[in-house]
C-alpha cells in the first residue's frame, strides 16, 4: 500500500511538472568553398558538445552559407521565420555576421557567435541578445602589436583582407604596437596571388611582416613567401596558423609565432579532455576555431539548463553568468558580452609529421576589447 501511495505521488508531480520545450539551434557556417575547413571545425566540435551533453530536446539544425553574406542572410531569415529557432550561431566570416546578426538579434533571437567578432557589434552596436564566445576580432592582433614591440621589431610590414575582420586586425595590431609600421596594405579577400605583396615586402627596408590572412589566403600566402626567399621574419594571429593551415604549408612556418586565446598544449584539464576526445572522433587535433566552437556549444547548453531560451530575461541572464567548464580555464563576459582573456603566444615547431604549435608564454592577461566602453549595456 505503502509503495503504491509513493508511486502516485510521484506520478502526479511527474505530471504536474512543465513538458520540457524542444530547443532549436540554427548553425550556419562555412561548409563548402574556400575556407571550409574553418567551418567543418567549428561544426564538429559544437557537435561533439551537443552530443556529450545528451540532451535530447535540444536539436541543431545545419546550413551552409559558403561564405557568402547574401546566403546567409538568407538562410537566417529561413531558420527565423519557418524552423522557429530560438538560438543562431556559426558564423566564421565578419562580413556574414554583420549581414546576420544586427537583424536576428533584433527579431528576439539570440545569437552566440563561435569566431567572429567585428567592432560594430561590440561597441555601439552591442545587443543584449548577442554574446561572443570568442573574441573580438581587435584581440589577438593586440596582443601581436604588444609581444612585437616588446621584441624590439621597428619597421612591420602589415596586411590584412579588405573586409571587417581584416580592418580590425590591422587596427587592432597598431593598437598596441604603437608605432608607424613600414609598410600597410589591404589585399582582396579570398586572394591566392601575393607575388605583388611579397614584392613589396622585399623592398620595403621591413624588419618584420605582421599578416592576418585566414583559411586558404594563409596557405597561398606562406607558400609563396617560402618560395620567394624573403628572410623577414613573420608574425600573425593563430587565424594564419591553425592545425590545418599547418598541415599545408609544412615546414616553411617553423618558427613563426602567433597569438591565441587557446592552445592545443594549454595546460588546463578540461582543454585537454576536449583535445582527446575530438582527436578520437576526428582522427585530427582541434584548431582555434574548433575550441571557440566547443565553448559556444557548451555556453549555450549550460544555459539551456537553466532557462527556456523562450524566456528572455532568464535566458539572457543564463549566458551572461557563463557558468560552464570553459578549455580556457576561467571564462568571463564583459559588459559588451565579449570575453575578458588572456591572449597566448604560440611558436610553430616540428611535430609528428608536420609541423604544430607549442605555446611559449603570454602575450597580453585579461584583455578587455575597447570598443566595451562604448556599449550601453551593463
Amino acid at each position: 500500500m505503502k509503495r503504491s501511495i509513493v508511486a502516485a505521488a510521484c506520478a502526479a508531480l511527474l505530471a504536474a511538472a512543465p513538458a520540457v520545450a524542444e530547443v532549436k539551434i540554427g548553425m550556419i557556417t562555412t561548409l563548402s568553398g574556400g575556407g571550409s575547413h574553418l567551418g567543418i571545425d567549428a561544426r564538429d566540435a559544437f557537435m561533439l558538445a551537443v552530443e556529450e551533453a545528451g540532451n535530447p530536446d535540444v536539436v541543431v539544425i545545419e546550413k551552409d552559407d559558403a561564405q557568402k553574406p547574401d546566403v546567409a542572410k538568407s538562410l537566417a531569415d529561413e531558420l527565423i521565420q519557418k524552423d522557429g529557432v530560438d538560438i543562431l550561431t556559426g558564423i566564421i566570416w565578419s562580413n556574414l555576421a554583420m549581414a546576420v546578426v544586427p537583424g536576428a538579434v533584433r527579431q528576439g533571437v539570440f545569437y552566440v557567435s563561435v569566431n567572429a567578432g567585428p567592432s560594430a557589434l561590440a561597441g555601439k552596436g552591442c545587443h543584449e541578445n548577442y554574446f561572443n564566445a570568442a573574441y573580438q576580432n581587435d584581440n589577438l592582433h593586440e596582443a601581436m602589436g604588444a609581444y612585437m614591440k616588446e621584441q624590439g621589431f621597428e619597421k612591420p610590414f602589415i596586411l590584412a583582407p579588405n573586409y571587417p575582420a581584416g580592418k580590425d586586425s590591422l587596427t587592432g595590431f597598431k593598437r598596441l604596437y604603437e608605432g608607424e609600421p613600414a609598410a600597410e596594405i589591404y589585399t582582396q579577400l579570398g586572394q591566392t596571388d601575393y607575388a605583388a605583396e611579397i614584392a613589396q615586402i622585399r623592398a620595403s627596408g621591413a624588419d618584420s611582416v605582421f599578416f592576418f590572412l585566414p583559411g586558404g589566403m594563409g596557405i597561398a600566402f606562406m607558400k609563396q613567401y617560402a618560395g620567394a626567399g624573403v628572410d623577414i621574419p613573420v608574425f600573425g594571429p593563430a587565424f594564419s596558423f591553425d592545425e590545418i593551415i599547418l598541415g599545408a604549408v609544412g615546414d616553411a612556418a617553423i618558427g613563426v609565432k602567433n597569438t591565441a586565446e587557446w592552445s592545443h598544449d594549454l595546460d588546463v584539464a578540461k582543454s585537454k579532455a576536449f583535445v582527446e576526445a575530438f582527436k578520437a572522433k576526428h582522427g585530427r587535433t582541434p584548431t582555434i576555431y574548433a575550441a571557440q566552437a566547443y565553448d559556444a556549444a557548451n555556453l549555450i547548453l549550460s544555459a539551456i539548463e537553466k532557462a527556456d531560451p523562450k524566456d528572455k530575461d532568464a535566458f539572457r541572464a543564463a549566458l551572461k553568468a557563463a557558468e560552464f567548464d570553459s578549455v580556457r580555464g576561467a571564462f568571463r563576459f564583459g559588459n559588451n558580452n565579449h570575453p575578458i582573456q588572456d591572449i597566448y603566444v604560440r611558436e610553430v615547431v616540428a611535430g609528428e609529421g608536420k609541423p604544430t604549435n607549442k605555446l611559449i608564454g603570454v602575450a597580453v592577461k585579461q584583455r578587455q576589447d575597447v570598443y566595451a566602453a562604448e556599449c550601453e549595456l551593463q
